[in-house]
């Protein structure tokens, strides 16, 4: 059972104070919001590594900091595994030295580090790297090293500021069902900064928002994405529909399919790589590339005509955002719609309508894909 993590505290900053309370209980939260709202320096803290905050940080039984009776551990006596945007790896050493840089650490907090060495190594794909120097690592291989790393240290909260933010876009998604794995496979509890949208959907199990140092939601990702209040700032950093499934792709093919966990099909662009490849992949649909419709279209171009069923409508500027649920079932999908639409289309929440979606629309992200 993943250990609940308490922060109530405020760190004064230049511009603004990062002023929080808030309650962590799930295996991954993530913590979302604008560069500069304060997202690294929340990180910091909470890991001892920003000195003036006041307040309380308390993981399970095991307190932090508490500026009321003068409890202020350093950095080291926290039991985080601190992952920063550049994984800032021993350039002498090789991938096993690094690896177990914080073994003197996991000692420290009960832990056996060759034991999380022989745990870690597989799960992160590390194993052909070991004895490889760290100068010729890709820039992909040393965020894996830098969060092997962090894991050997027998840390009981992970801390990860932007892990991948460093990387190009198409290497950033090509890591996800990676740390989508790690996520599943370990019982550590992990804080997630980010600012991408859908790096938050596909490894967060709840969501923070801040602004200017204050939380202005929290809940679910896709739902607190979806806030009207959160949307715009969610569009502008790429916010999609993400959808698990398992893409097939047939010799000879110009187009691939992706079977949703639901069992509805998506027809997709073949990703580069094994036209064979049978794997788990993501599906990213912009929620301004879906069309509605009350009736069900024919003669159209676009591969993928879902029927579904409206669940919410909400309004946002000019704009509305339409929510709706398959018929098969599975994760709402949001689109996004003129603030007339909804009435001249006659929806409202229960309506029938058919979701209309092109093939070259549908991004998919694994370890092939870009």
């Amino acid at each position: 059972m993943t250990e609940p993590l308490h922060v109530a505290l405020r760190l004064p900053l230049d511009r603004f104070a990062v002023e929080v309370e808030i309650t962590c209980r799930h295996p991954v939260t993530g913590i979302f919001g604008a560069s500069g709202a304060g997202k690294s320096s929340l990180l910091e803290a909470v890991a001892g590594l920003r000195r003036g905050a006041r307040g309380r940080v308390q993981l399970g039984e095991t307190v932090w900091l508490d500026s009321s009776t003068g409890v202020d551990l350093p950095s080291h006596r926290r039991a985080v595994g601190y992952v920063p945007q550049e994984g800032l790896l021993f350039p002498h050493w090789d991938v096993r030295r690094n690896l177990l840089a914080g073994a003197r650490r996991a000692r420290a907090h009960g832990q056996d580090p060759l034991a999380r060495l022989r745990e870690v190594v597989p799960l992160l794909e590390l194993e052909p790297l070991l004895h490889r120097p760290v100068a010729t690592l890709s820039g992909g291989e040393r965020q894996r090293v830098a969060l092997g790393r962090a894991l050997c240290s027998g840390p009981r909260l992970l801390l990860l500021d932007e892990p991948l933010a460093a990387l190009d876009l198409p290497l950033r998604r090509r890591l996800l069902p990676l740390l989508r794995r790690l996520r599943e496979q370990l019982t550590i509890p992990m804080l997630l900064v980010s600012h991408d949208p859908i790096e938050v959907q596909a490894l967060c199990d709840a969501l923070i928002v801040l602004r200017q140092g204050a939380v202005i939601a929290q809940g679910e990702p896709r739902a607190v994405l979806t806030d009207p209040a959160v949307f715009p700032l969610a569009q502008r950093e790429g916010f999609e529909n993400l959808l698990a499934g398992a893409l097939a792709t047939e010799e000879g093919q110009r187009s691939a399919r992706v079977r949703l966990a639901n069992g509805a099909v998506l027809t997709v662009a073949p990703p580069p790589g094994d036209p064979d490849s049978r794997e788990d992949v993501l599906v990213g649909v912009s929620a301004t590339d879906i069309l509605l419709a009350t009736e069900q279209p024919r003669g159209l171009s676009a591969r993928n005509v879902l029927p579904a069923t409206v669940r919410e409508i909400r309004a946002f500027d000019h704009h509305a955002l339409v929510t709706a649920t398959l018929t098969e079932g599975g994760p709402p999908i949001t689109v996004e719609v003129t603030a007339a639409t909804p009435g001249q289309l006659g929806l409202t929440a229960g309506s029938p309508v058919f979701l209309v979606i092109k093939a070259t629309a549908c991004r998919v992200y694994g370890r092939r894909a870009g």
